[in-house]
């Protein structure tokens, strides 16, 4: 318990309004179909009118987005953003690579982990495979939201309202392929039902890329973990296409319960 001399400095040091912000979004960080404002005025025990102008501020900050209807509030991913400059996603890289090159040393394959990152997926972590030859994404570079394996899977894990936030955002990248909004619908609901995407690359022929999501605790996509998919045609027996997205898989369980132990 805080002692008098705590108490008086809690008390000097007040900020109402920003205290307000920090109450929504800390309740909408729990909520994964967002809430109304009514919802969201009984939860925390305030008045309507200070929450309709917090509510429009974070949306106009674009913390806070609405739904389609208007009628209701979610988080957006600027937090995720933010965070990408913040130590959390250093963490997550000296998590990720051991774990991930062990994977590439059992599949023989390359490995990717992305981010979102204002409107497309930005590589942070990224390993070779062991063998003479192999295909991989360089760190650091920015790939499309929508044609590629890492940007489905990172779409198909989040709320409607964050999806369309993420697509509002979304700029083309070079050679982007274009896609129908139904049809993304689609694709994102057939990657969510199966738990990840299996697809050929549509940048280079002759690649499958498998990827898979690392999901936060309100189960949307925080990052995406890619493997290239190359197929042997010599008489070198390598681990099959099964073997490996099975590999991939264990890979980012194992990281997943890694981050639980460690929060």
């Amino acid at each position: 318990m805080m002692d008098a001399e705590e108490r008086d400095d809690a008390d000097r040091y007040r900020a109402p309004a920003l205290d307000k912000g920090l109450d929504i979004l800390e309740l909408l960080a729990e909520q994964k179909d967002g809430l109304t404002r009514a919802e969201i005025t009984k939860l925390l025990g305030r008045n309507a009118s200070e929450m309709y102008r917090m509510l429009e501020r974070l949306v106009a900050r674009q913390y806070v987005v609405r739904s389609a209807a208007g009628d209701r509030y979610s988080l957006s991913l600027k937090l995720y953003a933010l965070a990408h400059r913040h130590p959390p996603m250093n963490r997550l890289i000296a998590e990720a690579l051991p774990l991930m090159q062990r994977f590439s040393d059992r599949a023989e394959q390359s490995c990717h982990l992305a981010v979102y990152d204002r409107g497309n997926l930005l590589v942070i972590a990224q390993v070779d495979g062991p063998g003479t030859w192999g295909m991989a994404v360089r760190l650091g570079s920015r790939v499309g939201l929508i044609d590629t394996g890492s940007g489905r899977v990172m779409l198909a894990f989040q709320t409607a309202e964050q999806r369309a936030h993420m697509l509002a955002e979304h700029t083309k990248v070079k050679g982007e392929v274009t896609i129908d909004r139904d049809a993304l619908e689609q694709t994102c609901e057939q990657i969510r039902t199966a738990g990840f995407s299996q697809k050929d690359s549509q940048q280079i022929f002759g690649v499958t890329d498998l990827t898979f999501p690392l999901l936060g605790p309100s189960g949307q996509a925080i990052a995406a973990l890619t493997c290239p998919y190359l197929r042997r045609i010599d008489e070198y027996v390598a681990p099959t296409l099964d073997a490996v997205t099975a590999q991939l898989r264990e890979t980012v369980e194992a990281l997943s319960m890694f981050r639980e132990e460690a929060s």
